[in-house]
């Protein structure tokens, strides 16, 4: 079995830089693995453990300085990697992004059977990227995966959270999975796994590796693209309220004096 890791480096959210484009500027700022996808590679290694014959591939696409991510996975036990980057590619919306993980999956895995991707990703928090890759490969998808069941070389039995409750869901392989957080603790890194993942040759693929048009990444690809991006501002405040008889009493006191005020 040939599993596809979808996984991607966000800024860290507390030192967010914007482009002209209102799009996220990537370059020069510190970034970490997306929480989500941190449980994606951990459903990646259940399988793996389950089915020794299982061969992982990492592949993200961002700037350069996402290669030592994908190291961090191979250290953890993933098996290979690749790093799908081209300036190209920046201000990319989700379907343009789901394009171009679509054509690396079918040009570095094309005989895969999973593809497992985290439900959200902290920056744009759209769950829309995984979706957008199903569309493209035309493969059947299953999002809000809490639990893999069972895992074999022609389907995949889930749990995934639904609005009602929970679902268990069989598909028949190829597919995609999208996961998310999980109570289980998430694996560290061997000795011997970082020293293989310093070794390890990470591939990059380029626009015209993966042959695709200009119109067909970045900005120019995009459908969709923001108007405005700000910080909200806080205009909230609060007050503390000192009693000493009945709680409830001191609250009605204060609603009504502070609708009084509203009506003057």
């Amino acid at each position: 079995m040939k599993i596809a890791l979808c996984i991607k480096q966000v800024p860290d959210t507390t030192d967010i830089k914007w482009t002209e484009h209102n799009t996220i500027n990537r370059e020069g700022v510190e970034s970490i693995i997306n929480p989500y996808d941190v449980y994606a590679i951990e459903a990646a290694l259940k399988i793996k453990n389950s089915n020794q014959n299982t061969e992982i591939t990492a592949l993200t696409m961002g700037p350069a300085q996402a290669e030592s991510m994908l190291r961090k996975t191979i250290a953890l036990g993933v098996d290979k990697a690749v790093l799908i980057s081209d300036k190209k590619f920046a201000g990319a919306d989700t379907y343009a992004t789901g394009k171009t993980l679509s054509r690396a999956v079918q040009s570095v895995l094309p005989d895969f059977s999973l593809v497992i991707c985290g439900q959200f990703a902290i920056d744009g928090d759209t769950a829309q990227t995984g979706p957008s890759i199903a569309n493209h490969l035309n493969i059947p998808q299953i999002t809000f995966v809490q639990e893999i069941v069972e895992c074999t070389t022609d389907y995949i039995i889930v749990k995934r959270q639904a609005d009602d409750g929970i679902e268990t869901i069989k598909a028949k392989l190829p597919a995609l999975i999208c996961v998310l957080q999980s109570s289980e603790e998430p694996s560290r890194a061997t000795i011997n796994g970082c020293k293989h993942a310093q070794k390890s040759e990470i591939p990059m693929l380029s626009m015209e590796n993966l042959g695709l048009l200009p119109e067909e990444t970045g900005i120019k690809g995009s459908p969709t693209y923001v108007s405005k991006a700000f910080r909200p501002i806080i205009t909230r405040t609060n007050e503390k309220i000192f009693y000493s008889g009945s709680s409830a009493a001191a609250l009605k006191d204060k609603i009504t004096e502070f609708m009084a005020g509203a009506n003057e």
